[in-house]
């Protein structure tokens, strides 16, 4: 499913005075998943997920040196950690504060790798730390998916396209305008969170994509 933050991130990637970027956002708006999309330029990728592997917080346990931090994960995952080669993904990095102090070194101390971090709640985890890379971290926001954005999830390029092209100035023939506006309407029910609106791109089942829409609101609640 295209997102329009694939684009920032490859401008990320290609701008040579790029800094540690942190990705914020709620579960499940498809933030690891837009990173694994951008891994795909690179000629090695090493995520590390710290709630899944709670053994690698001891690694961010002592002075946190980029160098230190960055042999100790190639041998615990076998992957070879090379600057402008490797993207480093620290996934759940709000599971860590330690990790998420050890962003403004790696811009300090090793800026030719490209380091991203992904996080829920992050506020939470911030609050914790005596002080946060000010200067030394991008943000960038991920929220769920747009109006536009849900279109091309549906599989709606030309719509999409067609209605950007029009404006008050030049407005979309009747017909078109009715199809968007029951995609409006489809879009308004279903919300945009990428699992929902992936589900009934595939299915076209309202009640399997409420079913999983119930699902996540109670994970939020919770």
């Amino acid at each position: 499913m295209k997102r329009f933050i694939d684009h920032e991130l490859l401008q990320w990637k290609e701008n040579p005075a790029r800094k540690p970027l942190l990705i914020r956002g709620a579960r499940q708006v498809g933030k690891t998943y837009s990173v694994r999309q951008l891994a795909k330029s690179f000629p090695s990728f090493l995520e590390v997920n710290f709630e899944s592997d709670r053994s690698i917080h001891t690694f961010f346990e002592k002075d946190l040196n980029p160098d230190e931090i960055c042999m100790n994960l190639s041998a615990y995952y076998n992957v070879t950690v090379q600057d402008s080669q490797t993207l480093l993904f620290l996934d759940e990095i709000q599971a860590c504060p330690k990790a998420i102090s050890s962003l403004r070194f790696f811009y300090e101390k090793r800026p030719g790798l490209h380091v991203i971090a992904a996080g829920s709640l992050l506020e939470f985890a911030l609050q914790e730390l005596p002080s946060f890379g000010v200067g030394r971290i991008d943000n960038l926001f991920m929220y769920p998916l747009s109006f536009d954005e849900f279109l091309q999830g549906m599989g709606e390029e030309s719509l999409y396209r067609f209605k950007t092209s029009h404006g008050t100035d030049i407005p979309l023939p009747v017909a078109l305008h009715e199809k968007l506006l029951d995609y409006l309407r489809k879009f308004l029910v279903l919300g945009g969170l990428p699992e929902v609106v992936h589900s009934f791109a595939e299915s076209r089942d309202y009640l399997r994509a409420q079913q999983i829409l119930d699902r996540l609101i109670n994970g939020y609640e919770d």
